[in-house]
């Protein structure tokens, strides 16, 4: 019973947006701007299981492999991205030498948007898929650093104190209380920053390569498909959220010890 009220009260507002979003595209005015539900429906099924090199729609049958090319740079980008930032992250939350050295730089280059740095990857990299992954290392890269280091700085200084007590070096305390002990910032900035990569992928396939979501989605607005604009807008959702559940599981298996001390 409490399973089936979650899943009423969860279906409740996407009901009353598709409704809306029904009446709203039914009106003369917004014919060719705002397709309905069902006319979205019935071009996401076309682009998803319609059958390819037939007829004359270029997204027929497209949907899985523009998924696919998307997601494998969102991997590569956000791979990187968590690679680089939770080391950095923790150095510069632990270390006043790591933070006085690198903090300067991270914080002077983190408001600089994903749009700005477009010309400089296209010049670097071209038109190819190293151009949309540097985006997404970017993009993915500023949150996973800022929340590993705000991390390392909140531990607790108790247990610190007990395990230098204890003999602990100052490599064994990095390792086996302050990376533990952050852990939970940790994964808050890698679903924050993987979010952000899904919308770099998105900013660098409009303009940086020519496959992918982002891709189909400029293409599609510029001949006025707005069914499969829209189709592509909801994909990018589902993938999205997705991805987030990963790391959500993730974080409950690593994080089983939080969730049981909680309860």
């Amino acid at each position: 019973m409490a399973r089936l009220k979650r899943l009423i009260l969860g279906a409740a507002v996407p009901a009353v947006v598709l409704l809306f979003w029904q009446i709203t595209g039914s009106r003369p005015e917004m014919a060719g701007i705002v397709p309905t539900p069902l006319a979205v429906l019935a071009g996401w099924q076309e682009w998803v299981f319609g059958a390819s090199g037939i007829g004359l729609n270029p997204y027929r049958g497209t949907w899985l492999s523009n998924v696919q090319y998307s997601g494998m740079r969102v991997l590569q980008g956000f791979v990187l991205a968590a690679l680089l930032g939770v080391p950095m992250g923790l150095m510069i939350g632990w270390s006043r030498l790591a933070s006085q050295l690198f903090d300067p730089l991270i914080q002077s280059l983190r408001p600089i948007p994903i749009t700005a740095w477009l010309p400089f990857s296209i010049a670097l990299f071209g038109i190819r898929d190293m151009g949309s992954i540097f985006l997404i290392f970017l993009g993915g890269f500023y949150a996973v650093v800022v929340n590993a280091t705000q991390g390392a700085r909140d531990v607790d200084r108790n247990l610190m104190r007990a395990a230098m007590m204890m003999g602990a070096t100052r490599a064994q305390l990095l390792r086996r209380v302050v990376f533990p002990s952050a852990m939970p910032s940790i994964f808050t900035g890698l679903r924050i920053g993987l979010g952000i990569s899904w919308t770099a992928v998105i900013v660098s396939e409009m303009v940086a390569v020519k496959s992918g979501l982002g891709y189909v989605l400029w293409d599609a607005y510029y001949v006025g498909r707005m069914d499969i604009v829209l189709a592509d807008m909801v994909s990018i959702g589902a993938m999205g959220y997705i991805s987030d559940r990963l790391i959500v599981l993730a974080e409950r298996r690593v994080l089983r010890w939080r969730i049981l001390q909680n309860h």
